[in-house]
């Protein structure tokens, strides 16, 4: 089962999460989350456990407890929505012109109206 865990401290490691989850059962991954760019944990993470019973049982015991001066949230993690990319990104397809050279303008142009060398009066 997966297992989400949110609102953890920034301090927290996936050692820290390990030693939590080990006292419910066997746990077959850990994964905090963090920014692709910074590196900085986002404040939450994924526990994997294979066993369900065991799974339950980490959720049931480890939400609402504290770790690291965080209150934890622990509970089933869910699927993530279909069609949904990942790195997040902006919707609607980014840049006009597909970030392509000439943004997109017929022929490859540039603003300035077509003048000869880039269209400004000298």
């Amino acid at each position: 089962m997966n297992i989400y865990v949110g609102n953890l401290s920034p301090e927290v490691t996936e050692d820290d999460l390990r030693q939590a989850f080990e006292a419910f059962g066997e746990i077959a991954s850990i994964k905090i989350i963090k920014d692709k760019f910074s590196g900085e944990t986002r404040g939450f993470g994924f526990v994997e456990m294979p066993v369900k019973d065991e799974a339950q049982s980490a959720i049931d015991g480890l939400n609402g407890k504290d770790l690291k001066g965080s209150t934890l949230n622990v509970n089933e993690g869910r699927p993530r929505p279909e069609g949904r990319r990942q790195g997040g990104g902006r919707p609607g397809g980014g840049r006009p012109g597909g970030g392509r050279p000439g943004g997109g303008r017929p022929g490859g142009a540039r603003r300035g109206g077509g003048r000869p060398g880039g269209g400004h009066r000298i």
